[in-house]
């Protein structure tokens, strides 16, 4: 069943756009991952334009992400003055993205920008997950393993403009919590992403936070900051495609329960061996499609150039 979507300007098998939003839910319940950073890359492979994929897929985001906090407020496992922090320095960053991502626009780099940003992060992110995993996985195997004492003290505890953190336990600087949230920003502006899996692993090794309030202060952050993104992206670029945007999530919303009862029969270790090698797989289609000749090129019409 064809559907045309307005603000991307194409026709698109809605199946085939449940599929996709259905197969990141899987992923996102499956591996514990908002999956931004996979589904705008999927959206590309269906002939979604770069720049509506990346202003569209942060809807997705938004909606899961609010099931999830409200399960940790419960839980009282989420640090609001942390969260806070993190937020104000991912509006600052969000905004100065939506600026380049602009700019990059106007001057028709978007695509390969959005591309070439893709693969490097996927690329790296896919290979220090695989690494990792694998070092996990020997270490499970070895009864005589144990595990090395983690640094409590970091650069956050001996720079000015200390804060408390009572949830959190901690009283460190705000300067390196801004400077994240700003980073994470970015990357929601420019690549569509929630920026959790490179939020998650500063927060614990740069902040030393307590794993278990970790994540629900992530994904409190990632609510407005992906709301944000999305407004400037509908204001600024116009490029959010709203039926889009719902088509992709009732389907992530029907895989998200699927991938919850999938993720119980298997071994952590597995579960991220198998994310990071679909994540360098991802980043490996999107590499060739850079080098590789198109298969329909096309040229400019010189008679309407000038």
């Amino acid at each position: 069943m064809q559907i045309y979507l307005p603000i991307a300007e194409v026709s698109v098998n809605a199946v085939l756009l449940l599929g996709i939003g259905g197969l990141v839910g899987v992923l996102s319940g499956l591996f514990g991952v908002g999956g931004g950073f996979l589904i705008t890359p999927l959206l590309f492979f269906v002939g979604i334009p770069p720049a509506v994929a990346v202003a569209t897929s942060a809807n997705q985001i938004v909606a899961a992400s609010v099931s999830a906090v409200i399960a940790h407020f419960r839980r009282r496992n989420v640090d609001l003055r942390m969260g806070s922090v993190l937020l104000a320095g991912g509006l600052m960053g969000s905004t100065l993205g939506v600026w380049l991502f602009a700019r990059l626009r106007e001057l028709g780099q978007i695509d390969l920008f959005v591309n070439l940003c893709y693969v490097l992060f996927l690329g790296t992110v896919g290979g220090l997950m695989f690494a990792e995993s694998l070092r996990a996985l020997r270490r499970s195997r070895d009864p005589n393993h144990r595990p090395a004492p983690r640094r409590k003290h970091g650069l956050a505890h001996r720079l000015p403009l200390k804060l408390r953190f009572r949830v959190s336990g901690l009283y460190i600087s705000v300067i390196p919590p801004l400077l994240i949230g700003a980073a994470v920003g970015v990357l929601a502006a420019v690549m569509g992403v929630g920026g959790g899996f490179l939020m998650v692993p500063a927060m614990i090794y740069l902040l030393h936070m307590p794993t278990k309030v970790v994540v629900g202060t992530s994904l409190f952050q990632i609510i407005f900051l992906t709301a944000y993104t999305t407004l400037l992206h509908a204001t600024t670029t116009k490029t959010v495609d709203m039926m889009l945007a719902v088509i992709l999530i009732i389907g992530g919303v029907v895989g998200a329960q699927i991938g919850t009862r999938m993720s119980g029969r298997m071994r952590a270790e597995q579960l991220r061996i198998l994310l990071a090698l679909l994540v360098l797989v991802v980043c490996a289609t999107l590499a060739l499609g850079l080098v590789l000749t198109p298969a329909e090129p096309f040229a400019l019409d010189a008679a309407g150039v000038g």
